[in-house]
């Protein structure tokens, strides 16, 4: 099953594990079986730790397979043969299982296993999605840490009966004990917040009582992260909230065009960027969701202060807004009702559940393009949807897409409406623009890749935006309240790219530190700060 090279680092990697390994696989007499027990085999050959066992006449899917610890059988399950992306999750499962210790603060395990309930959860993942070992991950590690949580990993496309009967048409999708618990990606700390809510409130109450910061950044994308690092290597008390560590980046596939990293993955480039930014003195604090700026705060007037949708607060003598952008909605009608249920917006994670049906891409630009051209190896039909009169995309591209034989475009077509029967997309709606004629296009699933859209909602009638959303900057990335900066895609420096967004964040920082040496501190704030 595996190669020479695989069986190798396996070998390498097991070498970690200190405490034996038993695995259970549940199997019938399906080639997929029998590729798994040859899976099985190679991965007892590498390690004298590791035990298999095999069971024909028990009621788990087959093929699956569970790691436990001897004489334990809450250990993390797989459906289907975990390779691709997930052949990580597998590497994970077996080490920890095996003694070897994961990185996660202890704070976060002693909440997991403090959890007094059952938990059994099931996630649907394709092969092929980049967002969905980072789940499968945080839910193994939970199963490891607590006797009750349980958690298995479901290969979609081999348990293709599951996926029809529970209408999944996105991956990752979570169900907790039995009832859908959620779609894309999450980290640990977003999963423990859901099931956990006192643990929420604790935090929240952790984040109030921390004194005010000589930079605050919003924000922790790579013009977050770099702002951040920027600010602590000046020394000064630095500060990271963010919704989620690595921002849009842990939805990019192929990163090919940040200069000296000839190639990675964007999950790959997000962890890369906090192990970084982690290096220095930067208090960072994950799942906050800024809701509001508060200029003149603090007894002197004189902090920012950035309120939380969790009910904490924190304030600052400076602050760089670096929120990033989230996809653009069509606002179409179907296109709320059907998220999920055949509207998706990443084709690299969905693609596979698609497999043979017929799809619609939605915009002409290289990310629609490339999607269509993704989407072509996998599903029956492509049809690309471009309201401009002629396809945007690189030259190179569209001499590949016009190339496949099953792929259709209109241009000049604008949407209107993605119709379904309650339960899935059916097919879209749209409206000859040469004609005004309206058409359908019978299909299953709709892919939207028209852009992004600023996550500038909170900062409506503080700072200055532009028409499109967008903070407005200077040159130095000053808003128009002063100690105010801002940076990457939430701001009107043209041409959203990563490594753009980095140098806007360092940008920002170093002129916000010029702020901070211009600007006296009063006296009480000082004596504070010499206090903490």
């Amino acid at each position: 099953m595996l190669d020479a090279s695989t069986k190798a680092q396996l070998k390498s990697y097991l070498e970690r594990a200190t405490k034996p390994i038993e695995i259970v696989a549940s199997l019938d007499n399906s080639k997929a079986s029998n590729e798994l027990v040859s899976l099985l085999k190679d991965i007892s050959d590498v390690s004298s730790l590791v035990k298999v066992s095999e069971s024909r006449d028990d009621n788990h899917r087959k093929p699956s397979f569970s790691i436990n610890r001897p004489g334990e059988n809450h250990g993390p399950r797989f459906a289907g043969l975990p390779m691709g992306h997930e052949f990580t999750s597998l590497i994970l499962a077996l080490l920890q299982i095996g003694g070897y210790p994961p990185k996660v603060d202890e704070v976060i395990l002693e909440q997991i296993r403090a959890l007094d309930a059952d938990f059994e959860f099931e996630i649907y993942v394709s092969l092929t999605c980049h967002s969905c070992p980072d789940v499968v991950q945080a839910l193994n590690l939970m199963a490891v840490q607590n006797p009750r949580i349980k958690n298995t990993m479901i290969d979609g496309a081999l348990f293709q009966n599951e996926v029809t009967e529970r209408q999944i048409m996105a991956v990752p999708t979570v169900f907790l004990n039995g009832t859908e618990f959620s779609q894309g990606r999450m980290s640990l700390e977003e999963i423990l917040a859901k099931i956990d809510t006192s643990g929420v409130e604790r935090e929240a109450r952790k984040i109030d009582a921390k004194a005010p910061f000589d930079v605050l950044i919003v924000g922790g994308g790579p013009a977050g992260a770099a702002a951040a690092v920027y600010a602590a290597r000046k020394g000064i008390r630095t500060g990271v909230a963010s919704e989620r560590f690595g921002g849009q980046v842990l939805d990019t596939l192929g990163i090919e065009n940040f200069i000296s990293v000839q190639k990675t993955e964007g999950p790959q480039f997000a962890v890369a960027l906090e192990q970084h930014v982690r290096d220095y003195d930067v208090d960072i604090m994950n799942l906050q969701r800024a809701k509001a700026l508060v200029p003149n705060a603090g007894p002197a007037q004189d902090l920012i202060e950035i309120q939380m949708e969790s009910g904490a607060s924190l304030k600052a003598r400076t602050v760089i807004i670096a929120t990033g952008a989230r996809w653009r909605n069509i606002n179409v009608p179907g296109e709320h009702e059907y998220k999920n249920k055949g509207v998706a917006y990443c084709p690299h994670c969905d693609g596979p559940l698609f497999k043979g049906k017929r799809v619609a891409v939605i915009g002409g630009g290289n990310s629609g393009v490339e999607a269509a051209i993704d989407l072509a190896g996998i599903v029956g039909h492509v049809t690309l949807v471009e309201f401009d009169t002629a396809l945007r995309a690189d030259a190179v591209l569209q001499r590949k897409l016009h190339s496949l034989s099953n792929v259709t475009v209109f241009t000049n077509a604008q949407t209107t409406e993605i119709t379904g029967d309650s339960q899935k997309v059916n097919g879209l709606v749209y409206k000859d623009r040469t004609t005004g004629e309206s058409k359908q296009i019978e299909l299953e699933g709709v892919f939207i890749q028209i852009g992004l859209v600023p996550n500038t909602d909170w900062l409506k009638n503080t700072v200055e935006l532009s028409r499109h959303g967008e903070i407005v900057v200077n040159a130095k990335g000053q808003t128009s309240l002063p100690g105010v900066f801002a940076a990457g895609d939430a701001t009107t420096v043209p041409f959203k790219q990563i490594i753009i967004a980095a140098g806007d964040g360092a940008k920002a920082s170093l002129s916000a530190f010029d702020y901070l040496i211009r600007t006296p501190v009063p006296v009480a704030e000082r004596d504070l700060a010499l206090a903490e």
